[in-house]
């Protein structure tokens, strides 16, 4: 029996990276260093329904510092996916999505592609991408970042950390049995950064990575997103004081305060948190994928990478931004299929042809 969700109005939950402004209660520097579980933007209750009703495998490993994370996979197999990108709404993007039991299993994965989630979001938020790989040969597993969804609360540090969670993760996973054939990463603006720097540890034994609206350097997207953020129209009656109040905390040297004390929280410095740097380490294909639109993470940040790496491949995507890109799957699903499926070591990284999307 077909099951089917729609996801209307949740954009954000693939972006990653957008915060909600901050309130008297909850400082800037508080929602910065930890972010405090799952946008409640996030449908988990109807993501949660669709998994009941299609084949995955769950469960826990272990990353660094003791950390629990949580992992959800799917087996290779025709789930009948009918995704739908609907365009943008009234405040986000809206999508449409369909999925059913595929019909036989037993069907040899081709690689594994680890998923790697954006900021305040989740592993299900990338059901999308999960399904379509999983159609496309590869068996997909999709994990909840430190101090997100199911996973386990520990210092965060903006893709270093992380990163050093999925390399743990892989090898209990590889233990488990759990992984098939040549592994790729995809990640989604902080787990787009977290994946790169996954890729730099994990070297040789990586093969492709696809790393959707990373930024370049922590404290410099920071700088840039939070007034963005705060720039935008009120829209709900708590926005009237909440806004305001914000764009006098964290104007002039407020914001850098704010990021000041959230390095003191986590024992980093979040202007050295460079993701360039990183990715000219890494021997795995990468693909950067940057929606010129973005106000969030600015396409110079994504420039910036690609100028660090020539030989990473850098796609830039016409007429989308921080909150849409990772929801056109149908733009984007033929480039990362081929991606995967041609990826060498980096001395045989297929071309990309802008003109596909």
């Amino acid at each position: 029996m077909l099951r089917s969700l729609a996801l209307a109005g949740v954009c954000v939950m693939l972006a990653g990276f957008a915060l909600s402004p901050p309130v008297p209660s909850l400082s800037l520097s508080e929602r910065l260093a930890a972010p405090g579980g799952t946008s409640p933007l996030v449908p988990t209750e109807r993501i949660d329904a669709l998994l009941a009703q299609l084949p995955h495998q769950q469960g826990s490993v272990a990353g660094t510092d003791g950390v629990a994370l949580h992992w959800v996979a799917f087996d290779p197999g025709d789930y009948r996916l009918d995704y739908r990108y609907l365009g943008k709404g009234q405040q986000f993007p809206e999508f449409s999505m369909e999925a059913s039991s595929p019909a036989t299993s037993d069907i040899a994965p081709r690689g594994t592609v680890i998923l790697l989630h954006g900021w305040m979001m989740d592993g299900g938020s990338l059901l999308p991408w999960a399904l379509e790989l999983a159609q496309n040969g590869y068996r997909t597993i999709a994990l909840d970042l430190r101090n997100h969804g199911r996973s386990g609360h520990a210092p965060s540090g903006y893709g270093t950390r992380e990163g050093e969670d999925v390399v743990a993760a892989l090898q209990a996973l590889k233990a488990e049995g759990r992984i098939s054939g040549p592994v790729h990463l995809l990640g989604v603006s902080y787990g787009a950064a977290t994946a790169i720097f996954a890729a730099r540890e994990l070297g040789p034994q990586l093969r492709s990575v696809v790393a959707m609206e990373s930024f370049d350097n922590a404290g410099q997207a920071i700088r840039t997103m939070v007034p963005h953020m705060l720039s935008r129209p009120p829209e709900r009656l708590s926005d009237y004081l909440a806004l305001p109040l914000a764009r006098w905390q964290y104007g002039g040297s407020g914001l850098d305060d704010a990021i000041a004390a959230t390095d003191r929280k986590l024992g980093i410095d979040l202007d050295r948190v460079d993701v360039g740097q990183a990715l000219a380490q890494v021997p795995a294909c990468v693909l950067l994928v940057h929606g010129r639109d973005d106000e969030h993470i600015p396409v110079s940040q994504g420039r910036a990478l690609a100028a660090a790496a020539p030989h990473a491949r850098y796609l830039e995507v016409a007429g989308e931004d921080h909150l849409t890109l990772p929801m056109r799957l149908d733009r984007l699903s033929g480039v990362i299929n081929h991606w995967f499926a041609e990826s060498g070591d980096n001395a045989h990284c297929p071309a990309v042809d802008a003109a596909a999307v």
